[in-house]
């Protein structure tokens, strides 16, 4: 089968790091037309700089648009305790040899969309939705352009930036609610699922072991993640690979066709993704992924990453 055409939206961001190596790395499945950043884990002139790095690492020639630097409302909240305050904490790379590419990312996607053939472009979508939010609301034809949203965010049950809440969803609640209301297609890959994705000790040595600079700059990554007392010293999740490795292997994973909402209200509850697991009033919109093979995704990434420089 010949590859999909795909556009990576993110914020890196560690995590973000790892999914857009594992795409990078990935050319029989996922043909990269664009990456375009948001702000989202530690500030939009980092997220871009971490962007255009991780290409050079690559070795790839994938263009970067930045994008949006704040949500429709308000700020975004960074997350650098996990992320460190470069966003690329257990990573050393160097300055990008490189800037981002002219252009606002909400242009380039309305762009690439506009000219590409019906349900034949692939969105995954890994940080805040803001990028994505500003090009279906200036152009809502362009979402006939649209194969799949594949989207790492929010959650069946509890939240992880508040006690409802995911960070991405958390990060623009209004983006998201015109995301899911757009009618496109939309895989959501939630907390429920990455939690299953532990980077554990083993894990990480076997990515490693795969010996390329991509591989340690994956292991060192993983192994600066900071201990989680929820996850009992076991390991620490890693979120956004998950929504990438969707499109390559996705058999590893299942769920369910359900109605998601989006909490925009500014209560304890806002940001939630309000999955109606069991069918019990709106029509679907979503399908939603709640199993993994954790093994199987992190062989497929120590693999994958063995292909990179």
């Amino acid at each position: 089968m010949a590859p999909r055409t795909v556009i990576l939206d993110c914020d890196p961001g560690t995590d973000d790091a790892v999914a857009l190596l594992l795409a990078l790395a990935s050319p029989e499945e996922i043909a990269l037309e664009a990456i375009t950043v948001v702000g989202g884990n530690v500030g939009l002139e980092r997220t871009v700089s971490n962007a255009l790095a991780l290409v050079d690492l690559a070795g790839a020639g994938v263009p970067v648009f930045a994008g949006a630097a704040r949500p429709l409302l308000g700020a975004f909240v960074n997350e650098t305790r996990v992320h460190g305050e470069s966003g690329l904490r257990g990573a050393e790379l160097p300055p990008p040899s490189r800037v981002a590419a002219a252009g606002i990312a909400a242009d380039r996607l309305r762009a690439i969309l506009r000219d590409a053939a019906p349900r034949s472009v692939t969105l995954v979508a890994i940080g805040p939705l803001t990028n994505l939010a500003l090009a279906f609301a200036t152009e809502p034809a362009c979402l006939s352009a649209i194969r799949e949203i594949a989207i790492m965010g929010g959650a069946i049950a509890l939240g992880n930036v508040t006690p409802a809440a995911e960070f991405n969803i958390y990060n623009d609640p209004e983006a998201a609610g015109i995301v899911f209301a757009s009618g496109a297609p939309i895989t959501l890959v939630p907390l429920d699922l990455t939690h299953q994705a532990l980077a554990t000790a083993v894990r990480i040595e076997a990515i490693r072991a795969a010996g390329t600079r991509a591989a340690r700059t994956v292991a060192g990554i993983l192994s600066a993640f900071p201990p989680s007392v929820k996850f009992e010293g076991k390991g620490f999740p890693v979120h956004d690979p998950c929504a990438v490795a969707w499109l390559i292997r996705p058999d590893l994973m299942s769920g369910k066709t359900c109605h998601v909402a989006i909490d925009t209200t500014q209560g304890p509850s806002r940001g939630r993704t309000v999955i109606d697991w069991w069918g019990t009033k709106r029509a679907p919109n979503a399908t939603v992924l709640n199993r993994l093979d954790a093994d199987g995704l992190f062989a497929l990434l120590a693999e994958r990453l063995a292909r990179l420089p």
